[in-house]
Parts: structure tokens; sequence; C-alpha cells
């Protein structure tokens, strides 16, 4: 173990974290590039030096913000680092790409449920409550500070109503949500862990093409399933069935932006034009609904005729 290894694992992470709390608006989307860095060093140095390298990566990283008093950014660097430790190991059992995400985003999950549970328990509270009492009190200091600003009391009346409906929506679909964050955090460090590890000569699991990648086909009776017990039942089944059809929605998009980049390779499509269609993908909600009806009916029709040639 060199201190070079340390100091960069510890200086990546800390950028990182820092540029999460520091950068306006873009920020958020740094802390997510976190297992990286521990992703990057416990995949170089093995396991056993790579697990001392974090270790003291994690010691450092709480000094650190304990003395310029960003404390919360403690929580993000556990988890995110156990999850690049997490990813390490997945990529040495060479599972395919739909796996990798998978274990990887229930790793998260677990450890997410985790912590949760052990500041939930300082606080008796559980983990949903605690999660319910998070947002009531950031409505509440909105509220306050819009007082504060003489707003005229019939419009805090309407932003606390529609604030306690958003609450109520987020209550019904926070598992969701939850979920397909993780498997989105998973998702985007195993794109970019790719070119890194490739420039660094490391080894990195030999996915198939991404364009060829479909969901299983088996989800297709989940999400039928999941409809009609929508329809059909109410309480904690009706909850359960709102949530599994979001998560196997997000699924299905992901589905079809493999077609769309299949259809984008076929064809040699110019870079610019690509940009725009990601473009619009990302910022036009009508190309979502696109993707997920092409991914769902691709597992009938295979738009790509790629896997009824193959059996």
């Amino acid at each position: 173990m060199k201190l070079a290894d340390v100091m960069g694992c510890v200086g990546t992470a800390i950028i990182l974290l820092l540029a999460s709390v520091w950068i306006p608006f873009i920020g958020p989307f740094f802390s997510l590039l976190t297992p990286l860095p521990f992703l990057y060093y416990t995949t170089k140095l093995e396991l056993q030096q790579g697990l001392k390298v974090v270790a003291l990566a994690f010691i450092v990283i709480g000094l650190i913000a304990k003395l310029t008093g960003y404390t919360q950014i403690i929580f993000f660097c556990f988890e995110l680092g156990i999850l690049g430790l997490i990813i390490s190991e997945i990529y040495r059992r060479d599972l395919t790409f739909g796996l990798t995400i998978f274990w990887g985003t229930s790793f998260m999950l677990l450890i997410g449920a985790i912590f949760l549970f052990i500041i939930g328990l300082s606080r008796k509270m559980w983990p949903m409550e605690l999660i319910l009492a998070y947002f009531q009190n950031n409505l509440n200091e909105a509220i306050n500070a819009y007082e504060k600003m003489g707003l005229d009391q019939e419009k805090v009346t309407q932003i606390r109503a529609y604030g306690q409906a958003f609450t109520d929506i987020i209550s019904k679909v926070y598992p969701s949500l939850v979920i397909i964050g993780s498997g989105l955090v998973v998702w985007i460090n195993v794109i970019i862990s790719k070119p890194l590890f490739r420039m660094r000569n490391l080894k990195y699991p030999e996915f198939a093409p991404l364009e060829r990648w479909r969901s299983p086909e088996m989800m297709v009776w989940g999400f039928i399933a999941a409809g009609f017990a929508l329809f059909l039942t109410t309480g904690s089944v009706e909850l359960i069935a709102i949530n599994a059809l979001i998560v196997m929605s997000v699924i299905y998009v992901f589905h079809g932006l493999a077609l769309v980049l299949f259809i984008l390779n076929k064809y040699n499509i110019h870079v610019w034009i690509r940009f725009l269609v990601y473009f619009l993908i990302l910022f036009q909600q009508i190309f979502l609904v696109l993707l997920f009806l092409a991914g769902l009916f691709d597992q009938w029709l295979d738009f790509r005729k790629i896997y009824k040639r193959s059996e």
C-alpha cells in the first residue's frame, strides 16, 4: 500500500463530495460518482490492500468533514464508498451487465436500509417515519421562510396544501424512487468506470454490447399482474403494485434506450444528431413514454431481429 494510493483515493472522494455541496445545480451529480475512486483503488490493489486504503480514506474524510462542518457528507461517503467495494467484487465474478446492476442496486439498498435503521433507532423512529419527518420538516421550513418574506396568507395556505399533497404522494412512491435512484447510481458508475479502467489497464468485465441488452423476458407478466392489482385491490397491495409498476416502467425505458443505441450505431449516426436525440429524451417526457412502449413491445416484436435469430 502506497501513500500515493491513499491520497489519490481520499483526494478524489473529497473533491467529488465537496463539489456536490459547493457547485449549484449540477453539484449533486458529482456525489453520484463517489464510488468510483473506491472501485478503482480496490480493483487496482486487490481486495486486502484495497480495504486498507478505503478504511484510511474513510477516517481521513470523516476528520476533514468534521473540521469543515460538512458532517452530512460522512453518510454519503460511507454508503457510496462501500458501494464501490461491492461493485469491485461483482466485477471479479464476471457477471452479466444486468446482474451487475441488479446486485449492485440490491446491496446499495441494503446498506442504505441499515444506515437508516441505525439513525432511526437513535431517534426512536422507524426508517419510513424518519424519511417522512425529513420531508415534513423541509416543508415547514420553506413555509416559514415564505411567511417571513411577507407572502400573502392565502398563497401560504395554498403552498402548504400543495406541499402536503406532495408529501402524501412521496410517502406512497418513495420505495420505488429509492430503488430507481440506487439503480441509477450503480448504472452511472459501471458505465463511467469502463473508460477509466481501460485507460489504466485494469480488467473490466466483458459485458455484451449495451445496444443488445434487453429486460428480463418474464418481467412482462409481473408488469401485467401489477397493473391488474393496481385497479382491483386497495391498501398495502395497491401501494406495492404502484411501486412495482414504476420500477418496471423505468427498466423498460432503459430497454428502449438500448434500442435507440442499436439504431444509432447500425446507421452510424453523426455525433451531433446523437446529442440531439439524447437531449430530447432527457427533456421531453413524450420520448420517455415512447422508449417505454418500445422496450415493452420489443419482448414480442424483437425490433432488432437479433434474439430470434440467435435462438
